[in-house]
């Protein structure tokens, strides 16, 4: 009796920890991108602008000088809708799918609204005072 109250302890311990995480997995596109924030491509503090590369398009917005974020502009929630892009809403503090209308903040990707628990896809960067690098 002893044993089979040792295994079943043992189950409800191991099996949880065994469980895969349902995040639908955005397609892996290579980027590796160059820009210069500063003059040509010239984004200011609280500014954006998209891009072409990555899956569906990447925004990059700046929010203090020295610090950006990079995020895939496809949804994670619904990586295969066709159409759904993450847009910058008119506050610039926030940023909206155009499909399913979930909402996430702009500093860290975070979801607040809408149907989406996941939180969205962000690229590496460095910045060394001229030029950012953007790469995954």
């Amino acid at each position: 009796m002893l044993r089979f109250l040792a295994l079943i302890i043992l189950l409800l311990i191991v099996v949880p920890g065994c469980r895969k995480d349902n995040q639908p997995v955005i397609p892996y596109v290579y980027v590796n991108l160059q820009l210069y924030p500063n003059t040509m491509d010239n984004i200011p503090v609280g500014g954006y602008i998209y891009r072409p590369e990555g899956y569906r398009g990447i925004v990059i917005y700046r929010l203090l000088p020295e610090e950006f974020v990079v995020y895939e502009r496809c949804c994670p929630f619904d990586p295969e809708k066709t159409g759904a892009r993450i847009t910058i809403d008119p506050s610039h503090l926030t940023c909206t799918d155009s499909v399913c209308m979930s909402r996430f903040v702009i500093t860290d990707g975070t979801p607040f609204s809408g149907p989406s628990p996941y939180a969205l896809m962000q690229y590496r960067w460095n910045y060394d005072g001229e030029v950012l690098y953007i790469y995954n």
